[in-house]
């Protein structure tokens, strides 16, 4: 794409220099995973290059081991219900928070999203010594409730991002009619930031499927999620299972990245509209 005539010589050079420090710091982070993932075929039993040869070994080892099936059973159940707990959550909380005017509303709001902002070792410490007062480590509903609060600030962020282009003349325009709080609420509000929710699930999924730190402190051998038992596999056995298991990882946070993208780019079709609207 062509740049405008009118730009200056120091603009030009900002743009180009622009580009060539992000295409810099994008192939930084790649290089890691680019780094794994050729890894995890490989025919031999040593982490390194030149690969032996090419071999589905290891990728036959994860998923046929009954302790990587038992972490991938762990972190899809704790993650599944940990994200509707914080998209419940965190959607009402949005809805509430940006509808409302009152004392301390930016007070409620930092707090809200405190999780974010807290280092995990003390959020995970302060759990374990709640949990233990009330016996929930090493127990299914502990490491939900964890993970949800850590999930929940994600769909905060993202569902009041989507309703700062929402039309509350639609609000009153539905109560108007005779709609009651909950009609509105679920015919009107929740198909408009329907896009904003989803980003925020999926956000609230991968911070659960990703998280080690917490499950270290409040979860049992029996409850061992992905990350944990990968951990545990660094510590006790450097394996190549572990690079496959990473590159399992690795292909659903990238799935997860299309479908946001793709989520963006339908609210932004939706958002068009109601702009050109009001």
């Amino acid at each position: 794409m062509a740049l405008p005539p009118y730009m200056t010589t120091g603009q030009r050079i900002w743009h180009y220099g622009f580009k060539v420090i992000a295409i810099t710091l994008f192939v930084f982070l790649l290089f890691p995973l680019l780094t794994i993932i050729p890894l995890s075929f490989n025919a031999g039993e040593f982490l390194y290059y030149p690969l032996k040869g090419l071999s589905l070994r290891w990728y036959d080892d994860f998923f046929s081991s009954v302790d990587w099936w038992r972490a991938m059973k762990n972190s899809a159940i704790i993650g599944f219900f940990a994200t509707i707990l914080a998209t419940v959550l965190g959607t009402v909380a949005a809805v509430g928070i940006n509808r409302a005017n009152f004392p301390g509303k930016q007070i409620l709001l930092a707090f809200l999203i405190s999780p974010m902002m807290i280092p995990l070792v003390i959020t995970a410490l302060s759990l374990y010594l709640f949990y233990a007062r009330l016996g929930m480590n090493d127990t299914y509903i502990g490491l939900i409730l964890a993970h949800a609060i850590l999930g929940m600030p994600f769909v905060l962020i993202t569902v009041s991002a989507t309703l700062q282009s929402f039309n509350t003349n639609l609000i009153r325009a539905g109560a108007s009619l005779g709609a009651s709080p909950v009609k509105v609420f679920f015919d009107i509000i929740m198909p408009n930031i329907a896009p904003g929710i989803a980003s925020g699930a999926m956000f609230a999924f991968a911070t659960s499927l990703d998280e080690v730190v917490v499950v270290l402190f409040v979860a049992g051998p029996d409850h061992r999620t992905l990350p944990r038992q990968m951990f545990t596999g660094i510590r006790e056995q450097l394996s190549p299972t572990i690079l496959a298991a990473a590159t399992v990882l690795i292909v659903v946070a990238g799935l997860f990245m299309l479908v946001l993208e793709w989520l963006n780019r339908r609210n932004e079709k939706m958002v068009g509209p109601m702009e050109t609207k009001g």
